[in-house]
């Protein structure tokens, strides 16, 4: 017997696994379904566009959760330092130290991204923006933060990859600790500013 679903927000946690597991292309309404507990009919009820519908759905709930845990907070603090660790932290929970896929990663890996390019870019120019303020706030020169937040971006994601296809989270691990000792470590002369003064 499928179950009962009280809202659409029920269904972007389901939904969001099986985009992960299998891409957007593998989804098919028969994955969907066996998540979700809910029939052909009753997806489109609550989603008459179809799966590109609920992918922008389950789009949009990372977009939110990356807002208000990490983009926000690297954005509006004083404390750039503690924003800046506190980044870190909440990545390495989010992806289950490696071990959850990053879904807008991969569907910015194959002709899906032409079907998402808008938000897939927004994700990550978003990232790369207030991450680069931040360090630029805590005392890096502007071409060395622009560089480093490009760094931290590649590392995150390289090593969610390599954790698992070893199947081993130090690796994801190691990207981070020392992703997060280059962000937090400025040069005294650095803008004029140390690492000290927001710590």
């Amino acid at each position: 017997m499928a179950r009962l679903i009280a809202e659409k927000s029920d269904l972007i946690a389901p939904l969001a696994e099986v985009f992960r597991e299998y891409g957007f292309e593998g989804a098919t309404l028969a994955r969907i379904s066996a998540a979700t507990g809910l029939g052909k009919g009753s997806l489109y009820h609550f989603f008459p566009g179809g799966k590109e519908e609920m992918a922008q759905a389950v789009l949009a709930e990372i977009a939110h959760w990356f807002e208000s845990h990490i983009f926000t907070p690297l954005g509006t603090t004083q404390n750039s330092a503690h924003a800046i660790a506190g980044m870190f932290a909440a990545t390495a929970a989010y992806f289950q130290t490696g071990q959850r896929v990053c879904l807008v990663g991969v569907f910015g890996l194959n002709t899906t991204r032409d079907r998402f390019a808008q938000s897939i870019a927004a994700y990550f120019t978003r990232w790369l923006h207030t991450l680069e303020a931040a360090l630029c706030t805590l005392g890096h020169k502007p071409a060395q933060a622009k560089l480093l937040a490009c760094q931290s971006l590649a590392a995150i994601q390289g090593g969610i990859v390599l954790a698992r296809a070893l199947n081993s989270p130090q690796y994801f691990e190691a990207a981070l600790t020392q992703a997060r000792a280059q962000c937090l470590t400025v040069s005294p002369t650095a803008h004029g500013h140390n690492s000290l003064q927001n710590s």
